[in-house]
């Protein structure tokens, strides 16, 4: 049976009414897609995950996705273009000219690895194709997008090593916006993402976030624009990758984290409830930096 999409130019809404989208349900508790009052969004099911799409910026808010590790396959992407969402205009999300020509990659927002499982081959293959609409896709330095070993490698690490419940884990994924966003072809160019994993452990919810840096060394960019005044692409720059509470994400990007901050296992965040923003965040340099309140299986 052929489930590859139509042509980009022949899609239509109709090809995409079957998708289910995120499961709430996943890890046999309630986990609820985070919600954005900031501006007005709009809700996209895809196969084994949802965007919520930030209408205002074109990017996503945040995207939300069930992985099972026990049923993933190894497909490939050959052959798979990116194409435009038909249930948006084409004015409310980024298409290719903004990654035309540029040494800014489409990075995806669901890993597209870790969205391609499934009981037959066929779910997986049109979970593979779903995670290429643009509406997954976040604007990211070529070398940061190309070499995030430790920040795509948590997901992995995780599953492998804390996850029960037949291996399985939700992961939440954004990007972070900020008044120091410079902006490219009309659209802001986050400097930060966010990760959060939510997985069970001895059957009680647990949940781990994470924040990824592409911001250049300010102080050697001292005149990093402010947004709406440049056009050229940015020098985005180094990245970090760090654990930190899950309040920090809910306060720099004004989504509704409350439930996942209720069991947030980073100690940290427990002990410090107060702490300023970035106050207690963790670099990381490997998954063994990782601050857990559990024991990790070896």
């Amino acid at each position: 049976m052929d489930t590859s999409l139509p042509e980009p130019q022949s899609l239509t809404a109709n090809d995409l009414s079957d998708r289910t989208g995120f499961d709430e349900q996943f890890l046999g508790l309630n986990v609820s897609l985070p919600t954005f009052d900031g501006a007005e969004t709009a809700l996209l099911p895809y196969t084994h995950f949802s965007v919520l799409m930030r209408l205002d910026k074109r990017l996503a808010a945040i995207t939300g996705l069930g992985i099972d590790g026990g049923r993933l396959m190894n497909l490939d992407r050959s052959g798979i273009n990116w194409r435009l969402d038909p249930r948006l205009t084409e004015t409310l999300q980024t298409g290719e000219r903004l990654y035309a020509r540029n040494d800014i990659d489409r990075g995806h927002l669901v890993r597209r690895a870790s969205a391609v499982w499934g009981s037959t081959r066929a779910e997986a293959a049109q979970a593979n194709e779903d995670t290429f609409f643009y509406t997954n896709a976040a604007p990211q330095a070529a070398m940061f997008n190309q070499s995030l070993e430790l920040w795509l490698g948590l997901e992995s690490y995780l599953l492998e090593n804390a996850a029960d419940y037949g291996r399985r884990l939700i992961v939440f994924t954004g990007p972070i916006f900020s008044d120091i966003d410079p902006v490219y072809r009309g659209t802001e160019i986050p400097l930060q993402y966010f990760k959060v994993a939510v997985f069970l452990v001895d059957g009680a919810l647990a949940a781990t976030g994470y924040v990824v840096d592409q911001t250049p060394q300010l102080g050697d960019l001292p005149d990093l624009p402010l947004p709406g005044s440049v056009e050229e692409a940015p020098p985005l720059g180094p990245f970090r990758t760090f654990q930190v509470p899950i309040r920090d994400i809910a306060a720099l990007t004004g989504l509704d984290l409350t439930q996942l901050m209720g069991f947030d296992r980073m100690p940290i965040a427990t002990a410090l409830p107060s702490a300023e923003t970035a106050a207690a965040w963790r670099e990381l340099t490997s998954t063994k930096s990782l601050d857990l309140d559990f024991e990790l299986r070896d």
